[in-house]
């Protein structure tokens, strides 16, 4: 659509259900994030309710909740009235109880009475129409509050999302509505998939409107089919998030060997944002792979047979293991194969308290060469040069080097 507009009034059509939760937070987050004023209209959520759907926004101080249900749909029940009971408290959330919610013209009032308090574009969230309606007792109530209010927020230079159940109106009210609107959305679901529908845009000229668009949302951030599709040939996060997963490391330690966020982390590998320079050799360091084989296409390179010893990449070991012992893989990180094969060092006389992975699924272990001694259920098992260990789901529980000379081991972790 490109943008919005100061004066919009957006339409959002959903079905039964929350489609156009992840819109609004997204909305509420834009607004918050520039500071500028937001005020949410409920009819529909308690006052408690809309501050455990915003989190932590919620306490923002450029946010208003207009509370239209407690004393609407809520009855004035002591249920709901109960969220104002401060108890001394410090009060986090700017707050205010509409009176009587049951007249179209105290809400009027009370949208306008607050805004002239405020200053800037303010922001505007209604939920919903359905709500109004239902309180109202009827349709037309609706749409004359709606031929009302919409130019006159149009006036007042604000943006304003309209929220409303498509499947509990009639289409007169839809037609009435929609020919005020700037902006109106239609979101559903088609054949499992979620889709947004541009169904009016005023003022501008986009090659989706009228079209499904197929959308993903991934923890609060949507990501639409055709931006999927339309991604370049290569793929940076997918390569690091695959290197990422071949380690055994999450997100959230590769955040911290990295000195970023998780959040960075997951929004580099989802390509939402790049990495600067730094952070990018960071990330290569603790993959423990040279920052160019972020850069190759996934797989083996065609008509290479041998990989040589000097351009061996090390690997992580668990934390317990790693000051006694090393790795190294034997194939680059970014080749499928049916196991993760290593050469491990153990420096002589060392005991390794732990195994040297985290890994749930079956290993293979060839000694070179040295003589080591592994305990498994408190059992101990002595090792020497050629012997075989095989582990189906058993994790050793310790290790030693017995020898006075490093000893190495060929270890395969099968992906299961």
């Amino acid at each position: 659509m490109g943008d919005l507009y100061i004066g919009d009034n957006v339409l959002w059509y959903e079905d039964v259900g929350s489609f156009s939760s992840v819109f609004c937070l997204n909305f509420i987050k834009e607004t918050l994030t520039h500071k500028k004023p937001l005020i949410y209209v409920t009819f529909d959520r308690s006052p408690k309710n809309v501050v455990s759907f915003l989190g932590s926004q919620a306490e923002s101080q450029n946010l208003t909740i207009l509370d239209c249900f407690t004393n609407g749909k809520g009855d004035n029940s002591e249920v709901f009235n109960k969220f104002y009971e401060k108890n001394g408290a410090l009060w986090p959330y700017n707050v205010i109880k509409v009176t009587d919610p049951t007249s179209p013209v105290h809400v009027a009032e009370a949208i306008y009475g607050l805004h002239s308090n405020l200053t800037g574009d303010v922001h505007f969230i209604l939920d919903s129409l359905t709500g109004m309606q239902s309180l109202w007792g009827g349709e037309d109530q609706v749409i004359d509050f709606y031929a009302k209010t919409c130019p006159r927020l149009y006036e007042l230079d604000t943006i304003a999302y309209w929220l409303i159940e498509k499947g509990a109106h009639s289409n007169r009210l839809k037609a009435n509505i929609n020919k005020i609107a700037q902006v109106a959305i239609d979101l559903s679901e088609r054949r499992g998939k979620s889709t947004l529908k541009i169904l009016k845009a005023e003022k501008r000229n986009s090659k989706f409107l009228n079209e499904h668009h197929v959308y993903f949302c991934e923890e609060s951030e949507i990501i639409f089919d055709s931006q999927r599709q339309h991604k370049s040939r290569f793929d940076l996060g997918a390569k690091i998030k695959s290197i990422r997963l071949m380690r055994g490391i999450s997100q959230k330690e590769l955040a911290e060997l990295t000195g970023v966020t998780p959040s960075t982390i997951s929004q580099v590998e989802k390509n939402l944002i790049y990495p600067s320079l730094p952070a990018l050799f960071r990330i290569a360091e603790s993959l423990t792979v040279e920052v160019g084989t972020l850069f190759k296409e996934h797989g083996a390179e065609k008509n290479v047979y041998v990989y040589s010893a000097d351009n061996r990449s090390t690997t992580s070991l668990n934390k317990s293991v790693k000051d006694n012992a090393e790795a190294e893989l034997l194939l680059p990180p970014d080749i499928d194969t049916p196991a993760e094969a290593t050469v491990i060092r153990i420096r002589p006389g060392k005991k390794l308290a732990g195994h040297f992975f985290s890994h749930k699924g079956r290993e293979l272990g060839y000694l070179i060469s040295g003589q080591l001694e592994m305990t498994v259920d408190n059992q101990s098992y002595k090792v020497g040069p050629g012997d075989t260990i095989y582990l189906q789901k058993d994790i050793p529980g310790s290790w030693q080097n017995t020898s006075d000379q490093i000893a190495e081991l060929l270890w395969l972790k099968f992906n299961e």
